[in-house]
């Protein structure tokens, strides 16, 4: 059946709308019900409507009323009214942060979106915004090339500032809001770009391709991309968390192998955003995010009969692996910007890209899809 998906970038529930839509879209069970599928995306959904969500203040068209859609879907569905719905070149609707602007688009994914690759470099002291974490896009002629280490305590874990929550904001504050607090740990890793020298509208899927390992035998990793202001304001955009033993599947966990290097993918949603100029780029890295999502404290799924323990959960020590030993390897930077660029398959995610020599010679990477002003 025909159906409009209304969502917000720091929804909760962004992700599974954005899966539903596309799953109409492409599977619905005649033509005209997958013709007749629209995504509107606004800005705050569960985590509040209006101009002003969380700290940030989007303009006089931020607003919106989500009734008014829903009659003028009804409108163009029941009554054939000839509204903005019966627009199928275009049939999904975004807020545009940033630029702070209504943009429509004919596909979601965004078709005229190019799928980029961010790599992480440090010199081996990433931990907090006071460090020497880099991010870029390659060609980078100088290369830093260290090992980046933080140390997660369960006791002390990273808080939960802002963000797609839900339900609870007396206790809970959701949406955009300054990250400094959290940058200031040295539990978080935390990879800048240069001020940008031009707008850069960053509209698709985020995900992070990440090597690494822990001295425990579970641990969560924590992604979140964010916008920093030329006053220094560090927004949160989007997110995501993997909790380690279910990296190869979603039902059945598998521990690691303390020391060992895991491929890790973390789904860090959607955005459309513009990174203004003179703002910058950043990735934050770290092990929780709490109480929005569960502190790690033990091996998954512990014997039923396993003795309890008055004693508190031990620290470990995890480990992005994200030096290369050979900076000039072509496949891996050394190529012009634009060139082997992975190829984004949706439904499951996954990204093709050169095989690299050994698990160390690839580094982190940031997947944006985006699209330059």
């Amino acid at each position: 059946m025909p159906a409009l998906t209304i969502s917000a970038w720091y929804d909760i529930f962004l992700q599974g709308s954005l899966r539903n839509y596309m799953g109409l879209r492409d599977h619905a069970a005649n033509p005209a019900a997958r013709a007749n599928q629209r995504l509107v995306v606004a800005i705050g959904g569960h985590s509040g409507w209006g101009r002003k969500i969380g700290e940030v203040d989007f303009g006089p068209d931020a607003l919106f009323d989500e009734n008014e859609y829903v009659l003028e879907w009804y409108d163009y569905l029941f009554l054939g009214k000839q509204n903005q719905f019966a627009d199928a070149a275009h049939p999904v609707k975004v807020f545009t942060m940033g630029a702070n602007q209504w943009r429509s688009l004919s596909a979601w994914p965004p078709s005229e979106s190019k799928p980029t690759r961010y790599f992480l470099h440090s010199g081996s002291n990433a931990n907090s915004a006071a460090g020497d974490g880099i991010l870029w896009t390659p060609p980078m002629e100088v290369v830093l090339e260290g090992t980046d280490h933080f140390t997660y305590d369960p006791a002390n874990p990273v808080p939960t500032v802002g963000g797609p929550l839900c339900c609870d904001s007396n206790h809970l504050q959701p949406g955009p809001r300054d990250q400094k607090a959290v940058e200031a740990r040295p539990d978080v890793l935390v990879y800048s770009t240069f001020p940008l020298g031009q707008d850069l509208n960053v509209t698709g899927p985020v995900t992070l391709e990440l090597y690494a390992s822990s001295t425990a035998p579970d641990t969560d990793f924590t992604a979140k991309l964010v916008d920093v202001f030329p006053d220094g304001r560090a927004i949160n955009i989007t997110e995501g968390i993997l909790r380690a033993s279910y990296r190869d599947s979603n039902i059945t966990p598998t521990p690691l192998v303390p020391g060992q290097i895991y491929k890790l993918t973390i789904d860090m949603a959607a955005t459309s955003n513009v990174f203004l100029k003179a703002h910058k780029i950043r990735l934050e890295i770290s092990s929780s995010n709490f109480p929005a999502s569960t502190a790690t404290s033990t091996p998954p799924n512990p014997p039923p009969t396993a003795p309890t323990s008055s004693k508190p959960p031990r620290p470990s020590t995890t480990t992005p692996h994200t030096h290369r030993p050979h900076p000039a390897h072509p496949s891996l930077s050394a190529n012009p910007a634009g060139q082997n660029r992975p190829q984004t398959h949706f439904g499951p995610r996954s990204f093709s890209e050169p095989r690299p020599e050994s698990q160390e010679n690839l580094l982190c990477s940031i997947h944006f899809a985006f699209r330059a002003k």
